[in-house]
């Protein structure tokens, strides 16, 4: 029997009330809201979200990308956007889920598959498509499998290879083999991206990150704007911050968290935050951990 968006929805919200949002599957994130959002600033990694009901909007620079019930939207680089969940009620919340994509795995699936990027289109960092039927039935089978978690390490990789596949074959695997080939000028973007990710706090050599991805300076500057609407410096800003504003969940030290992610003057990451994020740090960290703690009703 193949599985329908209905089936992927009843899912998507079992599992969610099971274990919220971080799944046991690593790289399998789930979203439930009642109503509508405000801004979320976030960082997406490589990934393939599906809204199985109502609907979301994501900007990327000043390019909107809206997709809701039944379409999918691929991030094939790392990408600091801000989101809104514009459509979900208490009768109709929004759900969709995100699944993390190895470009290793793009890549080994790609091995005789060189000759159909002759005619791939410009690359395009984010794309939304409908979601192809063919993905249905494995989705739901790789949220089913939290049920079973003695499976998930033998299963698990089986069921994403399977979904890769798909994505490589349906509408968005032009973008997707673009990223998997380590020549390419999206391939060499991903690597400068991923690399600033996992060291935001180091210093920052734009020339490091150029020769890391096998371009001159001037290539590497005018590719990496392009993909990401951002300068490596402004790219690491953002994921700099979007680090600070997690850490201050946890965290009252707003100078300790400033030089945590990089910052040498408090005043000038008290700037650049109030700048990005509309508080002083210290103001917003302190309202976001009074939303998260829950209110005590005396009796």
């Amino acid at each position: 029997m193949t599985a329908t968006l209905s089936d992927l929805a009843a899912l998507v919200d079992r599992q969610w009330q099971a274990h919220g949002r971080e799944t046991p599957l690593n790289g399998l994130l789930l979203s439930r809201a009642d109503a509508p959002s405000g801004t979320i600033r976030a960082v997406y990694r490589p990934s393939f979200c599906v809204v199985v009901q109502g609907a979301k909007m994501t900007m990327l620079g000043d390019t909107p990308f809206r997709y809701a019930a039944g379409q999918g939207l691929l991030a094939a680089i790392d990408l600091p956007v801000t989101a809104r969940i514009i459509q979900a009620s208490t009768d109709l919340p929004y759900l969709a889920l995100s699944l993390a994509i190895d470009p290793a795995m793009v890549a080994d699936l790609l091995s005789a598959e060189r000759e159909r990027l002759a005619d791939a289109p410009a690359f395009a960092p984010l794309r939304v498509t409908a979601l192809d039927p063919l993905l249905c039935d494995p989705l739901a089978r790789l949220l089913a499998l939290l049920d079973a978690p003695g499976d998930l390490a033998v299963l698990a990789p089986l069921i994403r290879q399977e979904i890769v596949w798909r994505l490589l074959n349906g509408p968005l695997g032009a973008t997707l083999r673009q990223v998997g080939l380590a020549d390419g000028h999206a391939a060499r973007i991903r690597r400068a991206t991923a690399y600033v990710r996992d060291h935001y706090a180091a210093p920052l050599r734009v020339a490091d990150l150029a020769a890391l991805a096998h371009m001159s300076v001037p290539s590497f500057h005018r590719h990496f704007k392009a993909a990401t609407t951002l300068t490596p410096v402004q790219f690491q800003k953002q994921i700099r911050l979007q680090e600070a504003r997690r850490l201050l969940i946890g965290a009252e030290d707003v100078a300790g968290v400033g030089y945590a992610i990089g910052y040498e003057s408090p005043s000038q990451f008290s700037r650049d935050y109030h700048r990005l994020f509309g508080a002083p740090p210290g103001r917003d960290g302190a309202a976001i951990r009074a939303a998260l703690t829950p209110e005590i009703t005396l009796p």
